[in-house]
């Protein structure tokens, strides 16, 4: 018998991303991705949902959406639509929400819906790696905007949208995470917003709002949402469970007038998101959530602590960072002649995993000294550790940070 394999590569598409590689598990120290807290999840209170939702309702498994219709689970939106009001300011009723498969599904929805190829959008320079490598994919132009420590300029925003009409371009949206921004953790006032929304509506952009990290707050007080302060419609508003509750439930929404969440729903062909987990967000949520989330954030606040304390340490002056005012990131740069590109490759080989800062910027050169850091799923111990043998390696490849005063009395003690 033949051990020929059957050869597909003359059967694919051109146009395919690289082939994934076999995953061999997570790093010793693990400062990647948006896994939080392993500790905070709520299991006993999941537990106790699961038992009493399938126990009510689990005939309803038996009909595609849950006899909710193709937007979700009824109970879910309309929780969600009570805590875009308390939380956000949004005034919707369940009929304007849309349950997906994790806020990842909210931008290809959103993507598939206002993009074609050769189509411009408007970013935040340093920005989520999973939106810049969709549209990349899809053949968009990034026009990255520049950030201060309050977020977005509108300044820089606004020449960018002049510049592109004076060439007859006009930008297919505006994307934002202006509540707790990944990867920086800064948070756009009000009054940015205000003129974000006054831009959008002058020059005919929408504005797409990611608020996938908007509970995460150090000081529990947000402002508003750009979706809540609009006066004429053009904004599209995403969020998730992931990072309130556990990521691996995959469970986002979408809040968007009903002229986009048509068009969006007729491009959601999977027969709906998971059922299962949309009974028991909302059976756990309701009585929950409100208790849950401030112990969760306390948690977070605590390893940010010990991440930034682990830094000064270990790294002293050199690595520069500013204090996000919430989420599990920290957004970090390094002397200019650390390249966090080659870094993270000798980083994962001593088993620390980093977030390289090219990787979440549209400006590579800019960003090629920095790096993000996700504090929330190691433990206090493993953070001390990991930033430890991350000072090492980064020593012996690149000289940074020279043996610091507190770390040498240190080893000699």
């Amino acid at each position: 018998m033949s051990t020929a394999s059957f050869d597909f590569a003359p059967l694919l598409p051109a146009g395919l991303p690289a082939p994934a590689a076999r995953w061999t598990g997570l790093a010793r120290y693990s400062f990647v991705g948006g896994n939080n807290d392993p500790e905070q999840v709520p299991v006993e209170g999941l537990i106790d949902a699961v038992n009493t939702v399938l126990r009510r309702e689990g005939k309803t498994l038996a009909t595609y959406g849950l006899a909710s219709g193709p937007q979700g689970y009824r109970p879910l939106r309309e929780f969600l639509a009570a805590k875009l009001k308390r939380d956000a300011g949004i005034a919707c009723i369940a009929d304007d929400i849309m349950i997906v498969s994790g806020s990842l599904q909210a931008l290809d929805l959103v993507n598939q819906t206002l993009l074609a190829r050769g189509d411009t959008v408007l970013v935040e320079q340093e920005t989520y790696q999973g939106a810049l490598t969709r549209l990349t994919r899809l053949g968009v132009k990034t026009v990255g905007i520049p950030l201060d420590d309050q977020g977005m300029r509108m300044d820089a925003l606004a020449a960018a949208l002049a510049a592109h009409k004076s060439r007859g371009i006009t930008p297919k949206y505006i994307y934002t995470i202006p509540t707790v921004q990944n990867p920086t953790g800064s948070i756009l006032p009000q009054v940015r917003r205000a003129e974000m929304l006054k831009l959008s509506q002058q020059y005919g952009v929408p504005i797409f709002e990611d608020d996938c990290y908007a509970d995460l707050i150090w000081k529990g007080e947000r402002p508003p949402a750009i979706y809540a302060m609009s006066q004429h419609g053009g904004v599209i508003h995403i969020g998730s469970f992931s990072k309130s509750i556990a990521p691996a439930l995959r469970v986002g929404f979408i809040v968007a007038p009903w002229e986009m969440m048509s068009r969006m729903l007729a491009l959601k062909t999977d027969a709906g998101s998971g059922a299962l987990e949309q009974m028991v967000l909302a059976e756990y949520c309701a009585p929950h959530f409100s208790t849950h989330v401030p112990k969760l954030t306390r948690g977070l606040r605590a390893k940010l602590d010990t991440l930034m304390e682990a830094l000064n340490e270990q790294f002293g002056t050199a690595a520069e960072f500013e204090e996000p005012e919430g989420g599990i990131f920290l957004w970090l740069k390094l002397p200019d002649n650390v390249d966090t590109l080659n870094l993270y490759q000798a980083a994962l080989a001593a088993g620390v995993a980093i977030n390289p800062g090219p990787e979440w910027s549209t400006n590579k050169a800019y960003a090629g000294s920095r790096l993000r850091l996700c504090f929330a799923s190691p433990s206090h111990e493993q953070i001390r550790e990991g930033v430890a043998v991350l000072a090492e390696v980064c020593r012996k490849e690149f000289g940074v940070p020279a043996r610091i005063a507190n770390v040498e009395k240190r080893a000699r003690s």
